[in-house]
């Protein structure tokens, strides 16, 4: 099981080098291939995955990223364009619905509609952040919030963790390990800012990576914790069985997808 799961880290990491380093139409189809299969394990917790009310939510992902990719071009228009694919998708579902009543739940409804904001959106944040004027070294935070600061958690909770951050949700997690994911977030913000200062002359500011390292760090445990609760409330143990060792894409990238938005908001702001 340990090495299924070292392996498959391996290949993740390797994967991530190559589409984030490359950008361009590679990362993006990459990122948008993520958030179809993230939207399928989701859909698939409300028993969805392959009805008329999930095939919607798909469509409209799809058509959320071409959007996306065309919104260089839309003008000051491009906003209004994304909120009315949002209320076209909405009253979609309503009809799908209302016409196929009583096939589906409203608990169904707000679950394909949640999946496209939580899922879709914000993973797509990876790549807006990729294509921001040093993007190309701001969407390494993504990674190094969310996964540095569980390595940190992990291993300051193992070391010195005594009272527990959610004992119902997760009983593993402490409340001194969130406070060592979060600093030690900070700190490999930090170094990493010193690092492409020193090696690629990034010219970046090492306090405002710190800072946006802390946050990051920690939204990526509420986006952790937040994907554990959906699974205890469904009884589930993995969102799915894409990744050996780890589970599915939402297993995977639970706290990457709650990071990507708050890293690019507070690139935008502290830059």
């Amino acid at each position: 099981m340990f090495k299924t799961r070292l392996l498959s880290g391996i290949l993740l990491v390797i994967l991530a080098l190559v589409t984030i380093l490359t950008g361009g139409t590679l990362l993006f189809a990459t990122v948008a291939a993520i958030s179809v299969i993230g939207m399928r394990e989701l859909y698939r917790v409300f028993q969805m995955e392959n009805k008329l009310m999930g095939v919607c939510g798909y469509v409209f992902l799809l058509l959320y990223y071409g959007l996306l990719l065309m919104r260089p071009y839309m003008g000051e228009n491009a906003q209004e364009y994304l909120t009315g694919l949002f209320l076209a998708f909405l009253i979609c579902l309503m009809a799908v619905m209302v016409f196929s009543y009583p096939g589906y739940h409203a608990n169904q409804l707000l679950a394909a509609f949640f999946g496209l904001f939580y899922v879709g959106v914000m993973l797509s944040y990876i790549y807006q952040i990729r294509i921001l004027p040093g993007g190309a070294y701001t969407v390494w935070l993504v990674f190094i919030c969310s996964w540095g600061c569980d390595t940190c958690a992990y291993c300051v909770g193992m070391l010195i963790g005594k009272h527990k951050m959610a004992p119902r949700l997760s009983p593993k997690k402490s409340v001194e390990g969130g406070v060592g994911g979060v600093v030690g977030a900070a700190l490999l913000g930090l170094l990493y800012a010193a690092a492409i200062n020193h090696w690629g002359n990034a010219g970046v500011d090492v306090l405002s990576f710190a800072v946006i390292g802390a946050v990051g760090g920690a939204i990526s445990q509420v986006g952790d914790l937040g994907a554990s609760a959906i699974k205890r409330n469904y009884d589930i143990k993995d969102y799915g069985t894409l990744i050996p060792g780890h589970g599915g894409i939402l297993d995977r990238f639970d706290s990457v997808i709650f990071t990507a938005p708050i890293i690019y908001f507070l690139w935008v702001f502290l830059r």
